[in-house]
């Protein structure tokens, strides 16, 4: 995937999380078309952080990624206040090792299978994203 203007931003407000969440970790991330994929890790506390840190919960920190990059692609586009992703978001809490690499795996090689996404008005056939979701 070569991210355009708008794909760089949302890669540099993924990146820029753990400043605003300093209990949070990223790990694997994709940015596509029309989706992000990305696994946020949060830890009890990194060495060095006092216990005075708020810890947010996942929909906070999916809150701040997404309003903080809506505003710098719509300043750039000048439509201020123009929803730019979708209302919900889906997540998946990851309880071993075993899970934890294989959908890094699947989000690595997400670009790859983008000629399948059903959202992509060139699809070539089927992603075969759920019954792999339904193995782990």
């Amino acid at each position: 995937m070569v991210l355009n203007r708008y794909g760089e931003i949302v890669s540099a407000c993924w990146h820029n999380l753990p400043n605003y969440h300093p209990h949070v970790n990223l790990d694997a991330f994709v940015v596509m078309p029309n989706h992000v994929y990305g696994i946020v890790i949060i830890e009890d506390l990194r060495p060095g952080i006092t216990k005075s840190v708020k810890k947010h919960p996942v929909t906070e920190i999916v809150r701040v990624f997404k309003t903080s990059s809506s505003r710098r692609i719509n300043n750039i586009r000048g439509l201020v206040g123009t929803p730019v992703w979708q209302r919900n978001y889906w997540e998946r809490v990851i309880r071993n090792q075993d899970e934890f690499n294989r959908i890094c795996e699947y989000i690595s090689n997400n670009p790859q299978r983008w000629h399948l996404d059903k959202e992509n008005a060139e699809s070539e056939g089927e992603d075969d994203f759920d019954f792999w979701l339904s193995k782990l």
